[in-house]
């Protein structure tokens, strides 16, 4: 009797997998807090509002914070937006539980935050609040590079409410965001020059603000202005990452009240931002005072500044500003304690709101100005060691605009608001002065060797700009500049101290491969005329094609090739392929190989032999990259009662990698 056995083509047999190219998510589970489980009626099912994606630690997180109209248990959903099939989430999508507690009382309901952790770059998600029968809407956001430039947009107060028109600011805020993520689809992140609404405890403001759905697809890095510090409302709407809450970093000492405050970090690729409370600023408040911010900014820099290639800060009150705050006393506070420490701690650029109109700084060291040969509007500044670049955000919304003051003559440094020898009608502290009463807000693109600043309209004279609308005068200059265009640009250059320093990018490298393949071209496996012995069985021997292995993966996973077979045909007779079994081997080594162990006959042992998946070769993790060949002896005995005939089976090969 001839007995054979064939791979399943009948040419060369080739099979790759490239590594990392799929994401699996766990979703992991806690309760954190009394009163969170208690079920909503299902004829009064829960209201879910004020979604808003907030930044997180850094580019692998984001903060989902919403309201909530009942105090159930609520969580996030999310799931590559590639793995929804017709909306739905997949079984398999990552949940993420939510925590909070309930809200002040001119808020009413509760609020809800939770954290998205280990987010893959350059993937577009998809998530959703609430819990099982009681979902939102689906939004969606994507991840970029986690490595390398990137843009983000700093929107100074949009103040809803400050007009009058909650209605006609919330347009303007509506078409700002439009105009400005039209223009920078990939812009990473929007941050906040702080006041977010008029009034803090006025939700209707808060719901006005809000109400962009871009709000959802970009993180929201928030800061508090002082028209969002009177009530616990910022802290329920926009949970910060980081976010030291102690005594200190409150305007009145006590952070029960109901007031918001805190100060906060996160770092975004080559950046480490740091936000402050900027209306805490005297410890005869009650607070730590200016003293307090300083000292978290020297921690965190301490701990975290080389993380990063740039420090950013961003606050509230402007110290350097050319309109109607930038006389007022506390500004002046500020514009004394904050300078000197900056300078010294390295900082490079300083985003501030409160002054609803732009200016851009010249180079500020210790309280002065760095370089007094510096020409106003300079399209490219080279800051030494302890120079500081300051803005000030206008109204992102035209909500509310403040002109222009005129400068005094109390002085050309530290408090003082003198004039600019070189630009009498400025500030000695502004390079650049402007207000249209126009809405803009601020681009930055961080690069490896400079960071550029812009200054963009988003609107023109006409609507939506509540102020204008209002009465207030506009006047773009030179005339009818158009949404989009510059109102300034600055490229700040690094210093690199008294040597030169040297850079090289280095991409993502490829993930490599691990793949198999038969060695040689892929021909029938005879196992010739099995031998008879005394009627009892029949036996037959022979090897398999030599499969070749290769795997030069920079994650060294483990891997595994195994194989099964098929029962043995001839017309309609059969016997079954646990008859076959094998003794693998590696007989060349290479890419951590081993050879996994033998496997009897069923015939042998009453098993099931290779009619199950049996390995034959494989290595552990950390494993050695390279090719590895592996082969089989086949050892195949069958019953004595089994007919005669040409019998074929197929073994089919398997391989798994991570």
């Amino acid at each position: 009797m001839k007995v054979s056995t064939s791979k399943q083509a009948s040419g060369p047999a080739r099979r790759r997998v490239v590594a990392g190219t799929t994401a699996a998510f766990l979703g992991l589970a806690v309760a954190i807090g009394g009163g969170l489980a208690t079920p909503a009626s299902a004829a009064d099912p829960v209201t879910l509002s004020g979604i808003i994606l907030g930044v997180g630690a850094n580019e692998t997180q984001r903060i989902v914070t919403w309201y909530s109209s009942a105090d159930t248990a609520q969580k996030v959903q999310l799931a590559p937006t590639a793995a929804l099939a017709n909306g739905e989430f997949p079984a398999g999508a990552a949940t993420f539980d939510a925590i909070g507690g309930a809200n002040i009382a001119t808020s009413g309901g509760f609020n809800r935050h939770a954290t998205l952790a280990s987010l893959q770059e350059q993937t577009a998600y998809s998530y959703r609040v609430g819990a099982e029968g009681n979902w939102s809407p689906t939004y969606s956001f994507k991840t970029q590079d986690f490595e390398g430039d990137y843009d983000f947009l700093f929107y100074g107060d949009p103040q809803i409410g400050a007009s009058g028109d909650v209605a006609k600011d919330q347009a303007g805020w509506q078409d700002t965001l439009d105009v400005s993520l039209a223009a920078n689809p990939n812009a990473e992140l929007l941050v906040s020059g702080g006041d977010q609404v008029e009034t803090a405890g006025t939700e209707s403001q808060w719901t006005a603000f809000l109400a962009p759905d871009k709000l959802r697809q970009y993180p929201w890095a928030a800061t508090i202005g002082n028209h969002d510090v009177g009530s616990k409302a910022y802290e329920q709407h926009l949970f910060t990452p980081n976010t030291d809450r102690s005594a200190r970093l409150y305007s009145n000492g006590n952070p029960a009240s109901n007031t918001s405050g805190g100060d906060y970090w996160y770092i975004y690729k080559d950046v480490l931002f740091i936000d402050l409370n900027s209306n805490s600023y005297r410890t005869a408040s009650g607070g730590g005072g200016d003293e307090a911010h300083i000292a978290y900014v020297t921690d965190v820099i301490n701990q975290h500044g080389a993380e990063a290639k740039w420090t950013v800060l961003v606050y509230h009150h402007a110290i350097y500003s050319p309109a109607d705050h930038a006389k007022d006393s506390d500004n002046k506070v500020r514009r004394v304690d904050f300078p000197t420490a900056f300078s010294n701690l390295g900082v490079d650029v300083v985003l501030q709101g409160h002054d609803h109109s732009y200016s851009r700084s010249y180079e500020i060291k210790n309280g002065a100005k760095a370089n007094p040969a510096e020409q106003p509007g300079a399209a490219d500044v080279f800051p030494g060691p302890g120079g500081v670049i300051y803005v000030t955000g206008n109204s992102a919304s035209g909500s509310k605009y403040y002109d222009i003051t005129a400068p005094d003559n109390s002085g050309t440094s530290g408090a003082g608001n003198g004039a600019d020898p070189l630009n009498p009608n400025s500030y000695w502290y502004n390079s650049v002065q402007n207000q249209e009463h126009v809405r803009t807000y601020v681009k930055v693109q961080v690069r490896s060797d400079k960071l550029v600043v812009e200054n963009v309209r988003s609107g023109t004279c006409a609507a939506p700009n509540a102020a204008v609308e209002r009465g207030a005068w506009c006047n773009n200059s030179p005339a009818n500049q158009p949404v989009g265009s510059i109102v300034d640009s600055v490229t700040v250059h690094p210093y690199q101290g008294d040597g030169q320093a040297i850079q090289v990018n280095v991409p993502n490298a490829a993930p490599g491969e691990f793949g198999w393949t038969i060695d040689g071209y892929n021909g029938l496996v005879n196992l010739g005329t099995a031998e008879d012995h005394n009627g009892d069985y029949f036996a037959a021997a022979g090897h398999i094609n030599p499969i070749v292995v290769s795997d030069n993966r920079r994650s060294l996973a483990p891997w595994s090739i195994s194989a099964s077979v098929s029962d043995f045909r001839d017309g309609d007779k059969t016997f079954s392929g646990a008859y076959l079994g094998w003794t693998p081997q590696v007989i060349e080594a290479g890419a951590g190989a081993q050879a996994s162990g033998s496997v009897a006959s069923g015939y042998d042992d009453h098993g099931q032999g290779l009619s199950v998946s049996r390995g034959l070769g494989w290595a552990n993790q950390g494993h050695a990259k390279g090719t590895a060949r592996l082969g089989a002896d086949l050892d195949l005995k069958i019953p004595g009662s089994v007919e005669k005939g040409g019998y074929r089976a197929t073994l089919t090969i398997t391989a798994l990698s991570s």
